[in-house]
Formats: structure tokens, sequence, C-alpha cells
């Protein structure tokens, strides 16, 4: 297999896709810190909603974020093992969304604008997924 020459724009989208999954673990730590008084303010149903998380839509959040994160050094270090991690954060993705729009419904909850960040998180995970397949395949990654 040769290696191919890498394009000049991935280093930089791989750093910009760190700082967004970097972005995801501030959201996920933010997400564990609240409060009781922090949940006591927002409308009823947002109340019931992050009161009653169930762990394994927690752990399918830490697993997104924290592997998509990982998977971005590793790709970075140029390392073969960054396929299976964004694959693992994609299926992740995926747990949490089940619970976020089959579970507790967050469209009836908070309107159709709920679907726009779920749907970039999704998009960006299959393109980080599908540039790790990419670059495996032409060689760059060991």
């Amino acid at each position: 297999m040769t290696t191919s020459a890498i394009p000049n724009w991935f280093k930089p989208a791989l750093w910009a896709a760190l700082i967004w999954n970097l972005l995801g673990v501030f959201a996920f730590i933010m997400h564990l810190m609240m409060t009781p008084e922090m949940i006591s303010k927002l409308p009823l149903d947002q109340q019931a909603a992050y009161s009653n998380v169930p762990l394994w839509s927690t752990i399918a959040f830490a697993v997104a974020v924290f592997g998509g994160t990982l998977g971005c050094i590793l790709l970075l270090a140029k390392n073969a093992f960054a396929t299976p991690t964004f694959a693992l954060s994609l299926v992740a993705i995926f747990i949490q969304q089940f619970y976020n729009f089959i579970v507790i419904n967050s469209i009836k909850m908070l309107g159709v604008s709920a679907v726009f960040m779920p749907i970039l998180v999704i998009v960006i995970a299959f393109l980080l997924l599908y540039l790790s397949i990419k670059r495996k395949q032409q060689g760059w990654l060991n």
C-alpha cells in the first residue's frame, strides 16, 4: 500500500474537529454538574427529562464525546485505532439520540430546532469516521 500525500486542509480540519469534540466533553461535564436548583428553573417537561436521565444514556453521552475526542487525537497521531474509536463514538451518538428523540421526544419538548444540533453531531461523526477509513486505506495510519 502506498502512502498518498495528505491534503493541506486535513490537519486544520482535524484540529477543528478536536476542538468540536472538546466542546462536547465540556457539555457532558456541564450536564453532570446540573444541580437540582438549576433543573428547577427549566420548564416542567424539561425538568422531568433532566431529572430522569437513565444511566445508559449518560454512558452513551460520555462514550460519544470522549470517543470522538480520543479519535481525533489518535488520527492526529496517525494511529489506526482512530477508526474503531470513531465507530464506537458514532454508535454511542445513535444510542444517545435514541433517548433524546424516542424516549423523551425532544422535538415535542423543544420544537423542531432540537433536530439541528443532533444532525450536525451525526454528520461530523460520520465525516470523521470516513476520513479515518480513507486515511487508513491510503496508508497514512500506522
